[in-house]
């Protein structure tokens, strides 16, 4: 067949306009949209592919060309982005691709767009990009919560001071701070995998903002793509402004809770903590300051952060215009998928970085000795052993503290009580000798807290086995999950290959 294009079909250019575009239009927003390949290349040739074997299929395209436009599609497929060199000129990808088309084959090019807008491609190619990238982002999850557990499983009984305020609180154990982080971690995951069966959702087939009078077959499109149903109404489908909100939210979530930890971490690597110690592999040396291992992993978990928390307001914005604007949604297109990549990478380096950390056992022991940690437990005692109300309880430890800092005491004393119970209720208290000294050290007053959720190693393995179900159960979903879409793209392209054999169109030459 001869590469000579016909009448009308030579170019992607509309019958409507007689100029060219702007060379300032072509320099910013044509050059936006192209920029816009690497993520939309790979799904917009599969809604391609399944567009035209519908089309086939309900014989709106006569088989012929149809199998020769197939066939050029799967040439299509098999190019990188960068192949058939994409020029801003042309407009986006879609008409770039079109373009491609109509150089090889004009005449079953002309069927190219038959009841599409280049948007539900584009669209469709942003719903694909999308659910790939929260598949791996479910992935990453699951093993940061991983690197979580194994962390935590190596430290159920070490002893560490917990901080509010960045106050000594209470004794905990290692362990148990870790799973504070994992159960966010399982509630993003949740988020994202409630995100993925609302973007798993097919815009194709809608033809106009009315639908079409086509007899387009939107359940078959849903079917080829690997979609698990069909967004009935054509308008909402194309113009959605929740979906790349809700998206950008469940990234700000986990980045904000995988940040929280970074910057616990960041504090405790420092001289004055010292509990732990990052893997060289994730610190940076200063270029001017020898001596130094600076954190850098963690400085950059915390920057991507506040990046994504941008992209939340961004996607905000872009969706609050008339109901019909469309063209804005080129900046979701690509901010979407990413924010989606940065927050992956994060992830997987916060995985990395718990799983490479040294812990300082004996440090964190030690200050678990400090700062009056027991204040709390003490006050309960004596609740239960002297019949104190709570509040007159809290007044006196409160007191004993005070008169330990100015006696310079590192711990409190009977005697200090009883000075203590002297100015708050007027008499001593006498309290029984092994009260302070048996009772009243980090490991048995962690050892107490017996019930759910309590720091005892019996109550936090309990924690540490429910986290590591949910993330196996989790995980399992996203396999099967997985690999049902990929199956479905896969047998995709199978299917236009076999429509699609010995139907390349001939060169001149040949």
């Amino acid at each position: 067949m001869s590469n000579t294009a016909s009448p009308g079909k030579g170019t992607t250019s509309s019958g409507r306009l007689k100029q060219p575009p702007a060379p300032e239009l072509v320099a910013s927003a044509y050059r936006w949209e192209v920029g816009l390949a690497p993520y939309l290349w790979e799904g917009m040739g599969l809604s391609d592919l399944a567009h035209l074997l519908m089309l086939v299929e309900t014989g709106i395209v006569p088989s012929e060309p149809g199998r020769r436009l197939l066939a050029l599609l799967l040439q299509l497929q098999a190019f990188s982005y960068d192949h058939i060199a994409l020029t801003p000129e042309r407009g986006d990808v879609y008409t770039n691709r079109e373009h491609w088309l109509v150089e090889q084959d004009a005449d079953a090019a002309g069927w190219f767009s038959t009841g599409r807008a280049r948007r539900e491609a584009t669209t469709v190619a942003y719903h694909l990009a999308v659910r790939k990238r929260l598949l791996h982002l479910a992935e990453a999850l699951s093993a940061y919560l991983y690197a979580l557990c194994d962390q935590a499983e190596a430290h159920l009984q070490t002893v560490m001071p917990d901080y509010t305020y960045l106050q000594h609180a209470h004794p905990t154990t290692l362990a148990h701070y870790l799973l504070g982080f994992a159960y966010p971690a399982l509630r993003d995951l949740e988020r994202v995998q409630a995100a993925l069966q609302r973007v798993n959702r097919s815009p194709a087939g809608g033809g106009s903002t009315n639908g079409s009078r086509l007899p387009l077959d939107r359940q078959r499109l849903a079917l080829l793509l690997g979609f698990d149903d069909v967004l009935p109404h054509p308008r909402d489908a194309m113009w959605q402004a929740d979906g790349p909100i809700e998206v950008a939210a469940a990234v700000v979530a986990l980045t904000v809770q995988v940040d929280r930890l970074a910057e616990d971490l960041q504090l405790w690597c420092t001289e004055e903590f010292g509990f732990i110690e990052l893997a060289d592999k994730h610190a940076r040396t200063s270029i001017i300051m020898p001596q130094k291992k600076n954190p850098y992993a963690l400085a950059y978990i915390r920057g991507v952060s506040g990046q994504v928390m941008g992209k939340l307001t961004a996607m905000a914005v872009t969706g609050r215009t008339p109901s019909g604007q469309v063209d804005n949604r080129i900046f979701a297109y690509g901010e979407v998928p990413a924010t989606l990549d940065l927050a992956l990478e994060a992830v997987r380096l916060m995985a990395g970085v718990v799983a490479g950390i040294t812990v300082n056992t004996v440090e964190m022991a030690q200050r678990a000795t400090e700062g009056y940690t027991y204040g709390t437990d003490l006050a309960e005692v004596l609740v239960q052993e002297h019949g104190l109300d709570f509040r007159t309880a809290h007044r006196l430890v409160g007191a004993a503290v005070r008169l330990a800092h100015e006696q310079g005491a590192p711990t409190m004393t009977p005697a200090i009580i009883d000075l203590a119970a002297q100015e708050v209720m007027g008499q001593p208290l006498q309290i029984r000798p092994s009260l302070l000294q048996d009772e009243m050290t980090p490991f048995p007053l962690v050892a107490a807290r017996q019930g759910v959720g309590g720091a005892s190693p019996a109550s936090t393995a309990r924690m540490l086995e429910e986290v590591r179900a949910a993330t196996a159960s989790a995980e399992t979903w996203r396999v099967e999950t997985a690999a049902r879409i990929a199956g479905a793209e896969q047998g995709l392209v199978a299917l236009a290959e076999m429509q699609a054999v010995d139907a390349l169109p001939k060169t001149q030459d040949s």
